[in-house]
Parts: C-alpha cells; sequence; structure tokens
C-alpha cells in the first residue's frame, strides 16, 4: 500500500473510524460493544484452520449491529490500529429494509449475506468498480464465488445515506463500502488476507 494511499485511509473514515483507532490488543481495547473480541478470536481461528498465510491484516465484520454503525473492523498488526467502517448487509437478510440484517443465506438467487470465513481474492473492475472478490471457505458461505459475492464500493453505502436514512441501501449479499473508501480498502487488505462475518 502506497503512503498515499495509508495516508488517505487515515483520513477517509471520518468521525467514526478517528473514534475507533485503538491500540493493537483488540481483546484488552475493544470493548464496546465486547462482541469484537469473540469475532477476533473467530477469524483467528479461521486462519489456522485454513492455513491462511498472510496474517498481518484481517477483517471481521459484526452482523448483530445495524447497518448505521461501523461494524467493519480493520484489523492491522503492521500498524497497531484499527479501524471501523459503515457495511452493507445483503437485501435478502433483510426484507423490510430495517436496517438489521436478520438471517443469513447461501443460497444462489437469496441476494442474501453469508456467515463465516472468507478469503480475499482478486481485484478487478465491474459493475461498481473497482472489486474484490471473496472465497467462502465455509459450507455457509461456499457460494460466494458463484453467486458473485464481493467488496465493491456503492453509492448506497455513503455516508449521507445514514444521515438522510438512518441506514444505508441494501447490496445483494456483497460487502458493500462507501465509494470513498473502497480503493484504499483495497489496497491495504489486498488478496490471500482474511474476512470473517458473523452475528454474536
Amino acid at each position: 500500500m502506497s503512503l498515499v494511499h495509508r495516508r488517505q485511509f487515515l483520513t477517509l473514515a471520518g468521525a467514526a473510524a478517528s473514534a475507533a483507532l485503538v491500540p493493537a490488543s483488540v481483546r484488552a481495547a475493544v470493548r464496546t460493544p465486547p462482541q469484537w473480541a469473540k469475532l477476533v478470536a473467530k477469524a483467528e481461528a479461521a486462519m489456522d484452520q485454513y492455513s491462511v498465510k498472510l496474517r498481518d491484516r484481517f477483517v471481521v465484520v459484526d452482523f448483530s449491529l445495524p447497518s448505521a454503525a461501523a461494524r467493519m473492523l480493520l484489523v492491522d498488526r503492521e500498524s497497531g490500529l484499527h479501524r471501523l467502517l459503515t457495511v452493507a448487509h445483503g437485501r435478502g437478510s433483510d426484507p423490510a429494509h430495517s436496517g438489521f440484517l436478520h438471517s443469513f443465506s447461501n443460497a444462489p438467487g437469496s441476494n442474501a449475506s453469508s456467515r463465516g470465513a472468507y478469503l480475499t481474492g482478486a481485484h478487478y473492475t465491474g459493475q461498481h468498480g473497482r472489486s474484490q472478490r471473496l472465497i467462502g471457505l465455509e459450507t455457509s458461505n461456499d457460494n460466494a464465488e458463484s453467486r458473485a459475492i464481493v467488496i465493491h464500493g456503492a453509492w448506497y453505502s455513503n455516508d449521507d445515506m445514514v444521515k438522510r436514512l438512518g441506514k444505508l441501501g441494501r447490496s445483494e449479499g456483497c460487502f458493500a463500502v462507501s465509494e470513498t473508501q473502497i480503493n484504499p480498502l483495497l489496497d491495504w487488505l489486498g488478496p490471500g488476507r482474511m474476512l470473517y462475518a458473523d452475528k454474536v
């Protein structure tokens, strides 16, 4: 990741992220909400189980929080800092658009979010611009590639959506972040690393 992108990334997350920069000891420092420690432990266990070699940086997503909350935790072991971003869930997981994820599905055509461990894949440019493929490692998300579940930017995940509606829009199951955050996020994360999503 270039120096420019590192500086840009530290700036992009705005007020939510500036309040979320904490020391490297996740379990000791991230106490509110307490379920971050559980998700980080699950992600680390999954990295062991699936022999993920790149462990310097990884992502956990707490789908028990509403879409208006910063619920994507970026864990950076190199810098000793963590960042929180907002991320949308799938419309199939929240049919009434309440802002809360109510259910997971791995079924094709469900348009729902899937739980579990993912390995980040290649970058590509598609319908939503620069994006990153995800490989589902578990039976709860192993259709990710065939369902085209990826990380991408989207207008409905921009900060003004929360200001106007009190929630983000919904994806078709993808991890959709703000259009201003997608490039620095992808440069920071890169391929071959863990993304772990669940409700706790």
